[in-house]
């Protein structure tokens, strides 16, 4: 292990909740007095519980976490792309930022289509056209600025360690930069950091990112001038100019992060606050649970076909919705109050025949019910009672999987989450709207869906997860896992998932989701199935005790879950 893992690894005590008698086959949440911090590195989250024991809030704690992901999980965590912050404070009050990546001002609605009209391939993914202008950097200052209490100085210490020192490489860590091997040998600048003398990186061999600790000591001596002006600023502008990009000063100096109100709802007793367009994870999510709220889930079972067959019904209802109407707040017309009305959710429910499965052809928007009007994420809890859910990204696993040379910095490809044409799905297989055109300035729609779960004002659980379009499906199953389900919060994140987007009509499905007899129950009422889609990385805390309405376990406040499908990330608290 690098010298610099040994320090962070000595700075705290793990606890192990007993796991009780009538408990699922799950290892126990980990728990802990003061604080709990979530992440899918487990170098990062040792950064975050450092801050918390030496005085900072969640808010600090996420930004410092932002800062060492960027560096020990490059495949998501970064400075190159983008993302939303859930924040609850512990007066109450909760907010929202947006540091989502926007399209440059050079964009144009049909830059992704060749004379033909049909979309160019590999346009809108692996090429600097893809690459929209990065907002990690502002959106981490501007929290730490707004909410946080400790000096950027001191909170970027870590991260500038590991990118200078260099970090051992767990299995998980290898068979993250495996999948970009191959990319990464076309890219000099990215083969020179991510590939060890032309082969891809072993367990054990130290990873060091010289490039990039000069890009975070630039941002930690100018805060976001480090990164939007200057060399690094000169660095992106001109790669984008010289390899057919559209990024140019101009568009670093009118990037701005937006605060903006949560979406929030109601479901049986608890209010859920989540990410607004334009993501569209909390009106999509505050959808789904309003449908789902007027079936008795908990009496029904989990994993029972009937309960199975509402939860489908809930996503494809709800995803038309999601395609069709939303985007970019700035640019369109959100119908979000009538989405995430219980009346709408009462008329969908209606159309849902109990014994049938729908056919997603024959949904459509405007048509009754529905009339018209790879990423990472971080879940951190403090003791004051401040929670904060962040969910940022490249967008694919690398991103663009290029990068300015000299920087360390890898470039997103968010410009795909656009409808490059309407009927053309993108990489996560979404079928888009003109809502979500593109346009000049504007801000691609979203699926992430950071977010924090309160009663009676004050935060029980916090939650989030990468995974393109499937983000929405799993926080829902995580919700739907603690409340209705009574399961801990390992348990909830460990159950098998399902999803369902309307289209293509398919739902997904991991492994021991379905028993054969529940899957032929489901295929007889006209359900179709798929394979399992790449792995999500669910990052949990709940709060109190180690399931909604349980006791705690001693003096433990914090339970913590953290994902096993990625072998990546740990949860720790002090």
């Amino acid at each position: 292990m690098a010298a610099i893992g040994t320090t962070f690894l000595t700075a705290f005590l793990v606890v192990m909740v007993p796991p009780g008698p009538a408990r699922a086959a799950s290892r126990a949440p980990v728990a802990a007095e003061h604080g709990m911090v979530v992440t899918a590195q487990h170098y990062a989250t040792q950064v975050g519980v450092d801050v918390l024991k030496q005085g900072g809030n969640a808010i600090d704690a996420a930004v410092a976490v932002g800062y060492a992901l960027a560096v020990v999980y490059p495949a998501a965590g970064n400075l190159g792309g983008g993302g939303f912050m859930t924040i609850q404070r512990a007066d109450g009050s909760r907010t929202f930022l947006d540091f989502r990546e926007k399209a440059p001002l050079a964009a144009t609605r049909d830059m992704f289509l060749d004379k033909d009209g049909n979309v160019v391939k590999g346009a809108s993914t692996k090429s600097f056209l893809a690459v929209g202008v990065p907002g990690t950097v502002a959106g981490l200052e501007y929290a730490r600025e707004t909410y946080g209490t400790k000096p950027r100085t001191e909170l970027m210490a870590p991260a500038i360690r590991f990118a200078e020192e260099g970090f051992t490489l767990d299995q998980g860590d290898v068979d993250m930069l495996a999948t970009g091997t191959e990319d990464f040998g076309k890219d000099p600048a990215s083969a020179k950091i991510f590939l060890n003398r032309g082969r891809a990186y072993a367990v054990g061999e130290t990873l060091v990112q010289t490039d990039l600790a000069g890009t975070l000591r630039a941002i930690s001596r100018q805060g976001r001038d480090g990164f939007y002006k200057g060399a690094v600023a000169n660095a992106l502008t001109g790669a984008s100019r010289a390899k057919g990009g559209l990024i140019v000063q101009a568009d670093l100096d009118r990037y701005a992060t937006r605060e903006l109100p949560p979406i929030e709802c109601d479901y049986r007793g608890y209010r859920v606050i989540s990410a607004p367009p334009p993501s569209s994870g909390g009106v999509v999510i505050c959808e789904m649970l309003n449908i789902l709220e007027g079936y008795d889930l908990a009496k029904l079972g989990w994993g029972s076909a009937q309960a199975v067959h509402y939860e489908i019904e809930a996503m494809r209802h709800s995803y038309l919705d999601r395609n069709s109407y939303l985007g970019d707040p700035d640019f369109v017309k959100n119908p979000v109050a009538r989405l995430t009305d219980k009346s709408y959710a009462a008329k969908i429910r209606a159309a849902i025949d109990p014994q049938k499965a729908g056919v997603s052809a024959e949904l459509k928007p405007g048509v009754p019910p529905h009339e018209g009007s790879n990423t990472t994420h971080y879940s951190i809890v403090d003791s004051a009672g401040n929670a904060v859910s962040v969910t940022y990204t490249l967008n694919d696993w690398f991103g663009a999987r290029i990068m300015p040379e000299g920087t360390g910095v890898l470039l997103n490809n968010e410009m795909d989450d656009f409808t490059a044409k309407v009927g053309v799905p993108n990489i996560y297989g979404l079928l888009q709207g003109e809502a979500n055109a593109v346009a000049p300035g504007k801000t691609p729609l979203s699926s992430m869906s950071p977010t924090i779960v309160t009663r009676d004002g004050k935060p029980v659980f916090v939650t989030g997860t990468p995974g393109g379009s499937r983000i929405i499906t799993v926080v829902l199953h995580s919700i739907l896992n603690v409340i209705d389900y009574g399961m801990n919060v390992q348990e909830a994140a460990d159950a098998p998932r399902l999803h369902n987007q309307w289209m293509p009509d398919i739902t997904n499905v991991e492994r021991f989701a379905l028993s054969p007899d529940t899957r032929r129950i489901l295929e007889g009422m006209g359900h179709k199935f798929g394979q399992a889609q790449p792995a999500n990385h669910l990052a949990a805390i709940l709060i109190g005790a180690p399931t909604l309405g349980g006791q705690p376990v001693g003096a433990f406040r914090y339970y913590g879950a953290n994902d096993p499908r990625r072998n990546t990330g740990s949860a720790q608290g002090y």
